[in-house]
């Protein structure tokens, strides 16, 4: 595990206020490898530069950590593993389920989660108008899938009653948040990302309007 690397996630997790242990660094690190190594050979993500990889994919997924909900979480979207496997990594007290439609992502977020041994992480391919996993989550995320409206109404049935809906965004998605059902109530956050432009991201907090 290169020294410079491990002292840049640890810098970037402290501007987050968050910390990790040694075996969970050295984790996301493996992850780093195997997404840089998958992608020479299958086009899973367009973040080829290494050094782009621990913001825009580490650092912007954790940086949503403090408003996880619960303890069964849904990622809608995920890709290739973002944010669900990081957060995994940070999380090994919940239970959290990876979803999206694309095999080849899927396949590595599986062959990433057993190399990792997260055992609390769960892969599936399906695309979420039709996924029926039986069980409502306390929290759903979605990075960058669809407009808040859409993500609503394909994905909100997945929200459990006193679940929250993190929809993670780049700029404030003002005219997103005037086209919101009038049944979800909307809290926006400005997230500060290290490595990333201030104010280029924030998350929104949807919840039901008759929960907190």
């Amino acid at each position: 595990m290169p020294a410079d690397e491990t002292d840049l996630l640890r810098q970037g997790l402290a501007a987050l206020g968050q910390s990790l242990g040694g075996d969970d660094l050295a984790r996301i690190v493996q992850l780093l490898d195997e997404l840089e190594r998958w992608n020479r050979r299958i086009n899973l993500t367009a973040v080829r530069s290494r050094g782009a990889m621990l913001p825009r994919h580490i650092f912007d997924s954790l940086a949503v950590r403090p408003w996880l909900r619960g303890r069964r979480i849904l990622d809608v979207g995920t890709g290739p593993g973002f944010p669900g496997l990081p957060l995994a990594i940070a999380e090994p007290g919940r239970e959290f389920v990876l979803l999206d439609g694309n095999n080849k992502k899927i396949r590595f977020v599986e062959h990433a989660a057993a190399l990792l041994g997260l055992d609390n992480v769960t892969a599936v391919r399906s695309r979420v108008e039709h996924y029926a996993p039986g069980e409502r989550f306390d929290t759903v995320i979605a990075r960058a899938v669809a407009e808040l409206a859409t993500l609503a109404e394909i994905a909100g049935h997945h929200v459990g009653e006193d679940g929250v809906f993190l929809a993670l965004k780049g700029r404030h998605p003002a005219e997103e948040l005037r086209n919101l059902d009038a049944h979800w109530k909307a809290t926006v956050v400005a997230l500060s990302v290290p490595g990333l432009e201030e104010g280029s991201r924030h998350a929104v907090l949807m919840t039901r309007r008759n929960n907190p």
